[in-house]
């Protein structure tokens, strides 16, 4: 029993890099049946268009699916159209776009990886070139080779071109290596970027190092114990609905939070070295709520407005 806890909590301690790579095969797989069941090069004029499209296309939906799937996103934007300032909030203007950066960031990681895999694969990319109307690139392509390369370029990925099928091969090969060459660019690029995100981030940290890990595990302790206590209200309060409403009966006062309490915790969270909060949860805890049972509407009342948060 302790080996297998040892084992539990060692992947949970690595959930992050587990769930990157969980991330990447699903990448690699995708691209796989991609290129073997949905990808046929028309090998006509339209090959850059589709080739392109074929390269770009699930990296913008991976995309899109980021900031859709990202926590983040719907706290900085809920409410926005009612209440501007939620975005921009009166000390902290640029906030906005810190945390826009931070989301944009996380969110690149699925396209940046179908990319890489895309271009390493190399199907897409020999596709799209060979297509290509421009006449230095054709030159570059078909360098050192007859006529035929030039003529009967965009036939190269079917073999169908009039050249021997030898320097048809190279061709494709040149192809398929310029687009390794890009994919192992783009992730050099990728990961020295991500080093230098991080080193500039950690620098630039309020906190040291235990506290910051401290910090992100209380983060994942609150979120984990914020759903389940969404639940287990959610529950009693539904259950309490229904059997007022079956029993036609007045409903006794339940414990809820005021609508500016609502409000200030779903706010942006700033840390502030005099106060060390972890949360803006815990900041309004701490701060901005007091115990008022003789309130008709709840029993947690807000000191303040949300604006003082």
């Amino acid at each position: 029993m302790d080996a297998f806890q040892g084992i539990l909590k060692f992947f949970l301690n690595q959930k992050t890099v587990i769930g990157y790579s969980f991330m990447a095969l699903l990448t690699v797989g995708s691209e796989r049946l991609f290129s073997l069941v949905a990808f046929k090069c028309p090998c006509s004029t339209e090959n850059v268009v589709y080739g392109l499209v074929f390269l770009f296309a699930p990296a913008w939906v991976l995309l899109i699916l980021g900031f859709f799937l990202n926590g983040k996103s719907w706290r900085l934007f809920t409410g926005c159209c009612v209440n501007p300032r939620k975005i921009f909030p009166k000390g902290h203007s640029c906030r906005f776009f810190y945390v826009l950066g931070q989301i944009t960031l996380s969110s690149l990681v699925a396209p940046m990886m179908w990319l890489s895999v895309a271009l390493l694969n190399g199907t897409f990319y020999e596709c799209a070139m060979s297509g290509t109307k421009s006449s230095r690139l054709v030159g570059l392509i078909c360098q050192g080779k007859p006529q035929e390369c030039r003529d009967e370029l965009h036939k190269v990925s079917c073999g169908k071109t009039s050249m021997t099928p030898a320097d048809n091969e190279e061709v494709k090969l040149s192809l398929q290596a310029q687009s390794q060459i890009l994919g192992w660019c783009l992730i050099c690029s990728a990961s020295f970027f991500s080093l230098l995100t991080t080193c500039y981030a950690r620098c630039r940290s309020k906190v040291s190092y235990l506290q910051l890990s401290f910090w992100k595990t209380y983060a994942q302790k609150e979120k984990e114990q914020l759903e389940n206590t969404f639940l287990e209200y959610a529950k009693k309060l539904s259950e309490r609905n229904l059997k007022c409403f079956f029993e036609n009966k007045r409903p006794e006062v339940f414990p809820m939070p005021t609508f500016a309490a609502w409000e200030a915790a779903s706010e942006l969270h700033s840390f502030h070295q005099s106060q060390q909060h972890y949360s803006t949860l815990h900041k309004v805890v701490e701060d901005g709520l007091e115990l008022s049972p003789e309130d008709d509407e709840t029993t947690m009342v807000l000191v303040g407005t949300a604006h003082s948060v």
